[in-house]
């Protein structure tokens, strides 16, 4: 007697904006659809170039559940004037006032927590919060480890160091292990990844995907590298605010590949 076929249920990711053009256009920033036992808009990127991607690539967010806000800044944020009457799920700090050191340029959201609660259902949480069954909102990502998250080029608006403590992730679940998705990792991605292992009980890691916030192929870099192999981790997946040098030490030391705008991956649950 011939076995049916196990049907496979698959999560996807479109890459609805990233630093670098594929079949879609970019700009810098990040956005990606996510879709799983609840499909998810992850950032928004700096401008509407989220929803004419998703346009041209056929993707429908009309039916999403929710928008995730992996931090305040511009480049993941700004596109949030795009869309509205959402669920809107991220860190209470997210709308605080925030610049650069060099040069005092603004980097924060165009608008505060309480014009965001006017065209948003918000959700502001810095403990992790459960999305569905396999998706998890990390919060704020406690920073353990000796070599990240230890600088910031960034200030708020009384002049005082800001470290980005509202930066988050995704965490999904799966039978091949954790999927985690961030967006900058201004907490390191080596907290982040420790962080989703604590909170979901799961050891191993299938993949991870998005802005590491690495810039040279320095000791942090290294120590990252380092790290990461030790996880044995299935997909390494760069994109938004990971240099040239580094996605290329990488692709050479972790068998990386880096995602492009308009990509879709699939990771089976």
């Amino acid at each position: 007697m011939l076995k049916k076929p196990v049907k496979r249920e698959v999560m996807r990711l479109t890459v609805l904006n990233d630093e670098v053009a594929g079949i879609c256009p970019a700009e810098h920033g990040l956005s990606f659809l996510v879709e799983a036992d609840r499909k998810i808009l992850f950032d928004v990127g700096p401008s509407d170039i989220f929803k004419n991607n998703a346009l041209k690539l056929g993707a429908n967010l009309d039916d999403i559940y929710a928008i995730v806000l992996s931090h305040g800044h511009w480049d993941h944020g700004n596109g949030l004037k795009f869309i509205k009457n959402k669920k809107l799920i991220c860190h209470p700090g997210c709308f605080t006032k925030r610049y650069r050191k060099k040069d005092n340029s603004y980097v924060g959201l165009p608008f505060t927590l309480e014009e965001a609660g006017e065209s948003f259902d918000l959700v502001l949480s810095r403990e992790p919060c459960d999305i569905s069954n396999r998706i998890t909102f990390l919060g704020e990502i406690p920073r353990k480890n000796d070599f990240e998250a230890k600088s910031t080029s960034f200030v708020f608006e009384d002049g005082k160091d800001d470290f980005v403590m509202d930066d988050s992730a995704l965490v999904i679940k799966s039978n091949q292990g954790i999927v985690i998705v961030a967006g900058c990792s201004h907490s390191g991605i080596c907290n982040i990844i420790e962080y989703a292992k604590k909170v979901t009980g799961i050891k191993k890691v299938h993949a991870i995907i998005g802005g590491f916030h690495l810039k040279e192929a320095d000791a942090i870099t290294l120590k990252t590298i380092a790290y990461l192999k030790k996880q044995n981790i299935d997909k390494i997946l760069p994109s938004h605010c990971v240099s040239l040098p580094v996605i290329k030490l990488f692709e050479k030391e972790l068998g990386a590949m880096r995602v492009h705008s308009g990509d879709t991956i699939n990771f089976e649950s």
